[in-house]
């Protein structure tokens, strides 16, 4: 693993890259698939390609290039249709993208997740595996979310935080996000007198952003989901540039062009990354102030004298959310199911030995605890 990059000026040297395009990006106006925009999309991965860059290109627009073959009047709004368009797309958008990189003489393989396959352990090193492999015989992996037949339960969501998920996935040096913008803004780009942040170093630099969480009539994300996608991957010592698909070629070439996001954190282990962001929570346990601070500045695993309430239906070995006074705090595996929580909570582990259970466990032990940083609103 190389040394994490401190700068957008070394990512010419990045030995692996993940690289994540929107629909809007891929569109014409009448919302079919633009072969132009995709070829020079291509060819920029390709110059990278051939200069020693291993790329991984997570690519959305199957259920736009199934819009047209379909006479439909526009995105679906139904899951089944949903479905229905994107298995029509999907062939349609990696045959393009075959021709394409077969122009430059690289190859390509799809590969297709849903968030179950980073929800359970053996798919998450299947599919590690599978790219890792890939990425070794010089194919560029396209990656896209199996809207085939991921369901509301099971979906990503959109492409932008699959990026940030595959990144890590990958072990990759750099997430680009490319976007219909150049950049992000303190405010609308339209609005006169707004201003493009050229470097995010914290969360501090974000204050008082204004930002939307709608996307374009063809994609699912918005710069909110661009921002959240950020926060995955530079928490997770990934850095990341946030810029227009036009700008590709001198963002890969480290030029100062769009956002970047430096990384803030440092490589997780995949079971705390799976924790904190594709886990699938069934439940909250809320906390008081002194039980928020134990697990999240103290690392401390979470017991039941801190548990001031439980919500949902869920049994021991799910993922809850633990909630403090101020919100959300983390994620962890509990070791009690909703139904014992009641009798348990508020009880210290001295009360808890000669009422309940002579050995009493920690409700979420330290070791499956994974903080999570509040949520953006939308």
């Amino acid at each position: 693993m190389n040394l994490p990059l401190t700068s957008r000026s070394e990512l010419p040297t990045a030995a692996r890259i993940v690289v994540k395009v929107g629909s809007s990006s891929l569109t014409a106006p009448d919302g079919r698939l633009d072969l132009s925009a995709v070829h020079h999309l291509v060819q920029v991965l390709a110059e990278r390609r051939a200069a020693g860059q291993q790329v991984v290109l997570v690519s959305s627009g199957a259920i736009a290039a199934g819009i047209m073959p379909l006479g439909l009047p526009g995105k679906p709004k139904d899951l089944a249709t949903a479905q229905a368009t994107a298995s029509v797309g999907q062939g349609l958008l990696v045959a393009r993208y075959t021709e394409a990189f077969a122009y430059h003489g690289r190859r390509v393989g799809q590969v297709l997740l849903t968030a179950e396959d980073l929800i359970r352990r053996t798919n998450y090193a299947n599919a590690q595996r599978a790219l890792e492999r890939l990425l070794t015989l010089g194919v560029v992996p396209i990656v896209n979310e199996n809207d085939t037949v991921a369901t509301d339960e099971i979906r990503f969501g959109d492409n932008d935080r699959l990026a940030a998920l595959v990144s890590h996935l990958v072990r990759a040096d750099a997430l680009v996000l490319l976007t219909d913008v150049d950049g992000l803004y303190d405010g609308p780009p339209s609005r006169p007198g707004t201003r493009l942040i050229r470097e995010v170093r914290g969360s501090a630099d974000l204050a008082g952003v204004e930002v939307t969480g709608r996307g374009s009539d063809i994609g699912t994300g918005g710069m909110v989901t661009k921002l959240d996608a950020a926060s995955i991957a530079t928490g997770a010592g990934i850095p990341v540039v946030l810029t227009s698909a036009a700008n590709i070629s001198p963002a890969l070439a480290g030029e100062q062009v769009g956002t970047w996001f430096a990384a803030t954190g440092r490589r997780k282990s995949a079971r705390r990354l799976w924790l904190a962001h594709a886990a699938q929570v069934r439940g909250r346990l809320h906390l008081d102030a002194g039980a928020a601070r134990a697990v999240t500045d103290g690392k401390r695993s979470l017991l039941a004298a801190g548990v001031v309430g439980v919500d949902g239906d869920f049994e021991a070995g799910d993922v809850v959310e633990l909630v403090g006074p101020d919100g959300v705090v983390a994620r962890g595996l509990t070791a009690y199911g909703a139904a014992e929580i009641p009798h348990i909570m508020g009880k210290s582990s001295h009360q808890l030995a000669d009422n309940f259970d002579q050995h009493p466990r920690a409700v979420v032990h330290r070791d499956d605890l994974a903080q999570v940083r509040p949520r953006r609103r939308r």
